[in-house]
């Protein structure tokens, strides 16, 4: 590590006079689990961390079927949280695959989102989600579709005078979902995620289907093509299998030190026809 000053913000407009006094100079460290690491490596070198874990951004709020995340939730929130179950259960299932038990203990759901690592879990949950974030900056407040959110690998929209203050999505408790992710090991950053939503009609036929991957790409990659390939349509093994190839054929993920492109696209078909099937099971409980 090495030297930098450390700020505490007592209100959200500290936190913003902060960072407008010292721009690109200062972090905003929420749980730290994402930053703290950056620091180690001495691949950020802020001369200010502002920290923002006093701030009133830590309740979930459920009303009119809508669920209000604020940034400071921790993951374990989600993950144990009976209401999440009942009215967003795909957020719980996401949660729990993240980290570690420290991990999930200190780290944040606008950390991680702000943080933007195309592998992790809540992207890709957001996107399937149509979430809506919250932005609060010097000449305001905003709010950007998490489609629009993430913008390049740990890139997002977000202006280096800005801070994620909460999200908000629709419960979907008539949804049925699955995530499924393979890692290297337990705990790790995703190889490849996938997020399935599924909500069928009167006929048992798909009424709406949501297809997102993580870790294929610089940020979550939504396979509309197959979300439309399953619409309307009976749910039926093939045509699960169907929609996982054509999800699969439209990505080209990249290589890295430990998987080939051609190895994450092979294992986001298998992981997308899994996770379509379990989601369409829960549906039709």
């Amino acid at each position: 590590m090495y030297p930098f000053e450390y700020a505490a913000a007592a209100t959200l407009d500290d936190a913003l006079g902060l960072l407008r006094e010292h721009g690109d100079e200062a972090k905003v460290l929420a749980g730290g689990q994402s930053l703290i690491p950056i620091l180690q490596y001495r691949l950020a070198r802020p001369r200010v961390l502002i920290d923002i874990n006093g701030l009133p951004l830590g309740d979930i709020v459920f009303e009119d079927g809508r669920v209000r995340l604020g940034a400071l939730v921790r993951h374990h929130q989600l993950e144990e949280s009976d209401a999440i179950a009942r009215r967003c259960p795909v957020l719980g299932e996401a949660a729990r695959l993240i980290g570690n038990v420290r991990v999930r203990t200190l780290g944040t759901v606008g950390g991680s989102l702000a943080h933007a690592d195309p592998a992790a879990e809540l992207p890709a949950v957001m996107t399937a989600l149509d979430a809506r974030l919250a932005v609060a900056g010097p000449s305001g407040r905003r709010t950007l579709a998490a489609r629009d959110f993430f913008t390049g690998l740990l890139t997002t929209a977000l202006a280096p005078d800005e801070i994620l203050t909460d999200v908000e999505i629709s419960a979907l408790p008539a949804h049925g979902w699955a995530v499924e992710e393979l890692s290297r090991r337990a705990g790790d950053f995703a190889i490849v995620a996938v997020v399935a939503l599924v909500s069928l009609d009167g006929r048992g036929h798909v009424d709406d289907a949501r297809l997102v991957f993580g870790g294929v790409a610089d940020r979550p990659v939504q396979a509309r093509a197959a979300e439309d390939a399953l619409r309307g349509r009976e749910p039926s093994t093939d045509a699960l299998a169907r929609a996982a190839q054509v999800a699969r054929d439209a990505l080209d993920p990249p290589s890295d030190a430990f998987v080939s492109g051609a190895y994450r696209r092979h294992v986001a078909g298998v992981l997308g026809r899994r996770a379509l099937t379990r989601a369409v099971e829960r549906a039709r409980r």
